[in-house]
């Protein structure tokens, strides 16, 4: 998983539900948010992942950030075997969707695209809004936090995922839990990217620098960062906590398109943040896995694809 001999960083997708969204699915106000498409469209997922490896894409993350085994028994009516099956599923659609890329594509000018777990906080699967808060971590034990997240980093783990982005992470206890799972799936690699609330802080309040501490003593990880914040953010929470950080341990980034978000109504259109350019401050900061999250497009990631490709 290490980088490839040009410096090029690793191109992310950006955010899976604002394309289902486009294509005209209603996702607002579900508890499953885009992955009970995995369950009702399965077809709209690749088509999505699909896009983004047409913008250059090197890595797409499966359509699972707000699923879990319970959710999908407790909103699906499923059992929990085939809950497990469908978790599975996202990566087995992400993974046929690089194989048909590859097989109509030449690759001879861009890396073999890699397919990411994606595993959300357990706010996420409150549908309270408090993964944007933490809140809920002072009620739990890092215990029963792994014990949360464990039947669906094995889920992504066993069907094939090439690494596991554990990502939007409000808390300093939830990141540690989510650490502490993945020793025990000791040949897997993961990224873990926090959701941060201003130039130092991630959302729970604590400083970054200490998340970055923390995450800096597991070797697993290929990368920590931040994820789902303003792109302003993302250059003043890098320097707030370089020296906090291993020499190879790379930084991930990818902040959404900065408009405003409702718990109630939804994104606030009204203001947009074109992060490509700055991206490569980002880069020169140690950036080496670069995307977007909530409400960027493809196109966005051609953008981004085109100014940090090798001549």
């Amino acid at each position: 998983m290490a980088a490839e001999m040009d410096s090029s960083p690793f191109i992310l997708d950006g955010g899976l539900a604002t394309e289902l969204e486009a294509s005209g699915f209603l996702l607002q106000g579900d508890p499953l948010w885009s992955a009970r498409v995995l369950h009702t469209d399965p077809q709209a997922i690749k088509d999505v992942h699909y896009r983004y490896l047409q913008s250059g894409s090197d890595v797409i993350t499966t359509a699972t950030y707000q699923a879990s085994i319970e959710g999908f028994v407790k909103y699906l009516g499923v059992q929990p075997e085939e809950a497990q099956h469908m978790m599975m599923s996202a990566v087995q659609l992400a993974k046929e969707t690089v194989s048909e890329f590859i097989s109509q594509s030449p690759m001879s000018d861009r890396r073999e695209p890699l397919v990411a777990g994606s595993v959300g906080p357990y706010g996420s699967f409150l549908h309270d809004g408090s993964e944007y808060t933490g809140a809920y971590e002072d009620k739990m034990t890092v215990e029963e936090l792994k014990d949360w997240h464990r039947p669906q980093i094995q889920c992504l783990v066993k069907a094939g995922a090439d690494l596991v982005a554990m990502e939007t992470i409000p808390g300093l206890k939830e990141a540690e839990a989510l650490v502490e799972v993945l020793k025990e799936f000791p040949e897997t690699k993961a990224w873990l990217s926090f959701s941060c609330k201003d130039n130092n802080s991630i959302s729970s309040g604590r400083r970054f620098s200490e998340a970055v501490e923390m995450a800096c003593r597991s070797t697993q990880l290929v990368a920590v960062g931040v994820n789902c914040c303003p792109a302003p953010l993302v250059k003043p929470l890098l320097e707030s906590a370089k020296s906090h950080k291993r020499a190879d341990l790379s930084w991930v980034v990818y902040p959404n398109s900065g408009e405003g978000w409702d718990v109630t109504t939804g994104w606030k259109t009204e203001m947009r943040t074109s992060f490509a350019n700055l991206s490569l401050e980002w880069k020169a900061q140690g950036a080496l896995w670069i995307g977007g999250c909530c409400r960027v497009r493809p196109a966005d990631i051609t953008e981004l694809k085109q100014l940090h490709v090798q001549p």
